[in-house]
């Protein structure tokens, strides 16, 4: 398991200039964005040890995460 931020950037780093654009022009995409973010920081601080919980909560945090990271990307093809 890697202890490594799954930033948008660096998740999509050919897309880096649409995810500004978008993120700065579509308020709903911008949404998104920032819930991923929160998400994915509180997977990064969960699986750290920072802020620990429980195995089934995790679970629920990272498909939450999953979910938008592809509802980004389906937006990042079109």
């Amino acid at each position: 398991m890697s202890h490594t931020p799954h930033e948008l950037h660096e998740e999509f780093p050919e897309y880096a200039d649409k995810l500004t654009a978008l993120k700065a022009a579509d308020n709903h995409f911008a949404r998104l964005a920032d819930k991923y973010h929160e998400v994915n920081r509180a997977v990064h601080r969960a699986e750290t040890d920072i802020e620990p919980t429980d195995d089934l909560h995790m679970a629920e945090l990272r498909r939450e995460r999953l979910a938008l990271k592809d509802e980004i990307f389906a937006i990042l093809k079109a």
